[in-house]
């Protein structure tokens, strides 16, 4: 999630203070992703910097508010347009530590995949509690869409990971049928019992 983009997404509702983008941002996202006031205050800036929001006052308590601009807006619209590119995928830790242990002697990989499937299995298990606890208190007004359609995302993402945990298992079990079935060569005889081969040959 773009938090410079989407930022600038709940400015574009009007101005808002600092605490109020965090507190909404997470709100939207069900805190999936949390921030801290100082990563916002951050961002906003950089945005200001780059001429993209503005300082918009104070209100009584200090509080330090912020609009965006219309070259804002047109950053937002072009963030909205465009697809999110694909072509560099986010580094995965799941994938890089597979990708390791089937390259270290003394890993038991499959014990790894295994281990990673419970942990997916059960956080499966706590999203699709939420979607329900979330449905059940849908009154319609469309104030829980957000939330729900980012953890309908996660519920598709882990399911896909389980899949593709099946499919690691299966690919093991593969190469490790293959590897059985693949006579050793049989190990060359040592130099020393060689050369008294020689010399007996000699007397």
């Amino acid at each position: 999630m773009s938090i410079r983009h989407g930022l600038l997404a709940l400015l574009d509702q009007g101005p808002r203070y600092g605490y109020q983008l965090r507190s909404e941002f997470e709100a939207r996202t069900g805190a999936t992703w949390p921030l801290n006031v100082g990563q916002v205050y951050t961002t906003l800036g950089r945005l200001e910097r780059d001429g993209l929001v503005e300082a918009a006052g104070e209100d009584d308590e200090g509080h330090q508010f912020y609009s965006v601009t219309d070259e804002g807006r047109a950053e937002l619209r072009r963030w909205f347009d465009t697809p999110v590119p694909r072509t560099n995928p986010p580094r995965d830790e799941l994938a890089i530590k597979l990708a390791m242990a089937v390259a270290i002697p003394g890993v038991d990989v499959a014990a790894v995949v295994h281990g990673q499937r419970r942990h997916s299995m059960q956080a499966l298990q706590d999203y699709t509690r939420l979607k329900g606890r979330a449905l059940a208190a849908d009154d319609g007004s469309g104030k829980d869409l957000a939330w729900l359609l980012v953890l309908e995302q996660l519920i598709f993402q882990t399911e896909a990971e389980i899949r593709w945990l099946d499919h690691c298992e299966s690919r093991l079990a593969q190469h490790a049928e293959r590897a059985a079935a693949t006579p050793s060569e049989p190990a060359a005889p040592p130099a020393r019992r060689a050369a008294k081969s020689r010399d007996r040959g000699r007397t």
